[in-house]
C-alpha cells in the first residue's frame, strides 16, 4: 500500500538505501509497517532514520526499526525523503538480495579498516578511492572546493578508469577471454558503484564505461559522445532528480569541457604537462556557469591547482589501492604523504582568488584581449598587476583600532584588530565554513588570542578546525567545568596544537597594541552557563563591551560600565535586565543574530535601545558591522 508516513511511535522493515554518518541520517525505503493487526505491505515513502552511532547503518541491509517518527520532508545527499525517524532499537535482518551489496560494502569496509581516517591525509586517501570524505573536517572539504579540486574526491571517470585498469589486469591473470573480460568489466562497475556509494559522478563515469564496455562485447564500436549522450540520457530516465544534482551537473559539464578541450594545447611540449593543463583548463571553463549558479564564486586558479595536484592524486590513488589490496603499511605510508601534499596544496590555492560573476566576465575579456596580438602584452601585463594587487593590499592592517562584529549568522563572532596587526577573535558562530569564509573576507591569517566566552554552538562551533587553519596565539575560555562537550573539544584542541589555554577569571586582561582588553566576567559561578559567560570589557580612544549571553543575573552583578559600543548580550533576547541595558548602552547598540524562531531581537529590547537614543545595527540587515575604535 502506499502511505504518509505515520507520526509518533512507529516500528517498521525496510532497506537502507544510504549509510548513515557524523551527524546525518540514514535513508530507509520502507517495505512492511506493524499495525494493530499486525504486519502490512508498505511501500513508500523514503525516510531519513537515525544516526545510530552505537549501530551504524549500512546500505544494503534490510532493518527493523522501532522508533519515533515526524513529518519533515526534506533531502540527504540529495535523495527525498518524507520524515524522519528517531530510533529507540534496531535490528540487522540481513542484506537484500543484491549480491553487489555484499562484495561493494566488503570493499567499502576493508578500506577504512586499512586507512585511518582520524588523519587528515589518510581520509583523503579514502576519499580518492571510494569518495568517502566522513573523516575531512568541512574546513577541508571547503578547502578542496575554493581551491577547485573537489572532484578528486567526487569519485568520477579516472578513478573508474583506474579500477577498470586494475580489473582487466587481473582478469587477464586469470585467463579470461576479451569478450567476457568486457562482461565481467561491467560486474565489476556494478560492485565499484555500490562501494562508492553511487555518488552522481561515478554514476555518470560507470555509465559510460559500461556502454563503452558493452558494446564492446557485441563487437560494436562506441565514441566517448555517444557514451555521455546514452549515460545521460539512462541516467535521468532511471532518476530525474539528477538533473538538479549539483554533483551530477559537475561532472557532466566538466566531462564535456574535456571532450571539447582535449586537443587545446595538442601541439605543445612537454606533452604530458600542456595535457593536464588543457584538460583542466577546459574542465574549469566547462563548469563556471554550475559554480556561479549554486556557489557564487569560481577558482581563477583551478588549472593552476589541478596541475599540481593531478600526478600526486594519481600516485595517492594507486599506491593507497595496494595498500588496501595487500595491507602493505609503507603504501599507506607514501599514499598518505602525496595526500598531504593535495591537502597543502588546497590550503594555499583556497586564499588563491575568487571570481563572481563581474570578475568571471572581466576575466573573460583579459582572455579575449591576451588571444589578440596587438593587445596580448598590455592584458598580460595588467592581469599580473590585478592579481598582486588582489593579494597583497587587503591584507593590509587597518590604520586605527577597529571593531568587526562578523556576520555569521543567529551567533557572536568579534573581531579586534589594531594598527600593528595583531587580531583578537571573540567567539566565531557556529558554522565553521561560515567563519572562515568571514576571516577570508577580512584577510585574517594568524589570530594572536582567541576567546570562547561560553559553551552554546553558536558561539563557539565555528571554532572547529581553526587550529588547523590558522596560526593562535593564546586561547580564553571560562573558568568553569560544565561549559559542555563543545569547549571540551575545543580545549582539548588548543592543548594538542600546543596553544596555552588561561582559565579567565574577572582581571586577566590583554594589550592588544593600543587596545586594552580586561575580563570583567563572570563574577562568580552561575547556575546557567550563559550567566557564566567571559565579559570583555575593551577600551582604546573609545570603549566597547562583549558581554555573550549573560542574563539578567549576571548583568546586575558587573561594575557599573557604560561604553561608547555595546555587543546588546544574547542576541537581543529578553534575558536582559531592561533596566541595565537603559543603563548601560553608550552611543552605538550591536546586535548580533541571524535568522531564528527565538524572536531574537525581542521588540522590548529593541524599544529600550531606541528610547536610550542609541544608534542600532543588527549584522542580520547590515552584514558585517564595523567601527573605529579611535577618538569620534
Amino acid at each position: 500500500m502506499e502511505a504518509e508516513i505515520p507520526v509518533g511511535p512507529i516500528e517498521f522493515v525496510g532497506l537502507v538505501a544510504e549509510d548513515d554518518g557524523p551527524g546525518r541520517p540514514a535513508v530507509v525505503g520502507p517495505e512492511a509497517l506493524r499495525d494493530a493487526g499486525g504486519w502490512i505491505p508498505w511501500a513508500g515513502p523514503a525516510i531519513g532514520v537515525g544516526p545510530n552511532p552505537e549501530m551504524p547503518l549500512v546500505a544494503g541491509q534490510r532493518v527493523r526499526i522501532v522508533g519515533t517518527s515526524r513529518s519533515v520532508p526534506g533531502r540527504i545527499r540529495g535523495d527525498p525523503i518524507a520524515g524522519r525517524v528517531t530510533i529507540s532499537d534496531v535490528e540487522v535482518l540481513g542484506i537484500g538480495g543484491v549480491p553487489f551489496f555484499t562484495i561493494g560494502n566488503a570493499v567499502r569496509d576493508r578500506v577504512r579498516s586499512v586507512l585511518d581516517s582520524s588523519q587528515r591525509s589518510e581520509a583523503l586517501v579514502a576519499g580518492f578511492l571510494i569518495g568517502d570524505t566522513s573523516g575531512l573536517s568541512a574546513r577541508d572539504l571547503d578547502a578542496l572546493r575554493r581551491s577547485g579540486l573537489t572532484h578528486f574526491v567526487a569519485v568520477s571517470g579516472s578513478n573508474v578508469a583506474l579500477f577498470l585498469a586494475a580489473w582487466w589486469v587481473l582478469t587477464a591473470v586469470v585467463g579470461i577471454g576479451p569478450k567476457r573480460r568486457f562482461v565481467l568489466g561491467v560486474v565489476g562497475l556494478g560492485i565499484f558503484v555500490v562501494a562508492t556509494r553511487w555518488e552522481a559522478s561515478v554514476l555518470r563515469a560507470a555509465f559510460m564505461a559500461a556502454t563503452v564496455l558493452g558494446a564492446a562485447a557485441t563487437g560494436i564500436v562506441v565514441d566517448t559522445w555517444v557514451a555521455i549522450g546514452a549515460a545521460v540520457g539512462v541516467l535521468l530516465i532511471l532518476s530525474g532528480q539528477l538533473a538538479v544534482d549539483v554533483g551530477f551537473q559537475l561532472s557532466v559539464a566538466a566531462t564535456v569541457g574535456i571532450m571539447v578541450g582535449s586537443g587545446m594545447f595538442a601541439d605543445r611540449r612537454p606533452k604530458a604537462l600542456w595535457a593536464t593543463l588543457g584538460a583542466a583548463t577546459a574542465a574549469q571553463v566547462a563548469v563556471v556557469p554550475v559554480l556561479l549558479l549554486h556557489f557564487g564564486t569560481v577558482p581563477l586558479m583551478s588549472p593552476i591547482a589541478n596541475l599540481l595536484s593531478a600526478p600526486l592524486v594519481t600516485g595517492a590513488t594507486v599506491t593507497g589501492a595496494v595498500a588496501v589490496v595487500i595491507g602493505w603499511g609503507p603504501a599507506v605510508a607514501v599514499s598518505s604523504a602525496l595526500a598531504g601534499a593535495v591537502l597543502g596544496v588546497a590550503d594555499v590555492a583556497a586564499g588563491w582568488p575568487q571570481l563572481g560573476l563581474a570578475g568571471v566576465l572581466a576575466a573573460s575579456g583579459t582572455a579575449a584581449l591576451i588571444r589578440a596580438k596587438r593587445t596580448r602584452q598590455l592584458a598580460i601585463a595588467g592581469l599580473a598587476v590585478v592579481l598582486a594587487l588582489s593579494m597583497l593590499i587587503p591584507s593590509r592592517p587597518p590604520n586605527v583600532p577597529t571593531v568587526t562584529f562578523l556576520d555569521v549568522g543567529q551567533g557572536d563572532a568579534v573581531l579586534l584588530r589594531d594598527p600593528s596587526g595583531r587580531v583578537v577573535l571573540i567567539d566565531g558562530g557556529r558554522d565553521p565554513l561560515v567563519l572562515a569564509e568571514a576571516l577570508r573576507r577580512h584577510h585574517i591569517g594568524r589570530v594572536d588570542l582567541l576567546v570562547g566566552t561560553h559553551g552554546d554552538v553558536d558561539h563557539i562551533g565555528g571554532f572547529e578546525g581553526i587550529f588547523n587553519d590558522h596560526s593562535i596565539g593564546r586561547l580564553w575560555v571560562p573558568d568553569h567545568p560544565d561549559q559542555g562537550l563543545e569547549m571540551e573539544d575545543l580545549v582539548g584542541a588548543g592543548i594538542a596544537a600546543a596553544v596555552p589555554v588561561d582559565r579567565v577569571q574577572p582581571g586577566i586582561s590583554y594589550t592588544l597594541g593600543s587596545i586594552e582588553i580586561e575580563a570583567v566576567g563572570p563574577r562568580r559561578r552561575y547556575a546557567a552557563r550563559n550567566d557564566g559567560s567571559i565579559v570583555l570589557w575593551v577600551v582604546a580612544d573609545q570603549s566597547l563591551l562583549l558581554p555573550g549571553d549573560i542574563g539578567a543575573i549576571a548583568q546586575i552583578e558587573l561594575p557599573p560600565l557604560r561604553p561608547d559600543i555595546l555587543l546588546v548580550p544574547h542576541h537581543g533576547s529578553s534575558s536582559t535586565d531592561r533596566s541595565w541595558l537603559a543603563d548601560v548602552v553608550g552611543a552605538v547598540a550591536v546586535i548580533s543574530v541571524g535568522p531564528n524562531t527565538y524572536g531574537h531581537p525581542t521588540p522590548e529590547i529593541l524599544n529600550v535601545l531606541n528610547d536610550a537614543g542609541a544608534d542600532v545595527m543588527i549584522t542580520m540587515d547590515e552584514g558585517d558591522v564595523s567601527l573605529e575604535l579611535d577618538a569620534p
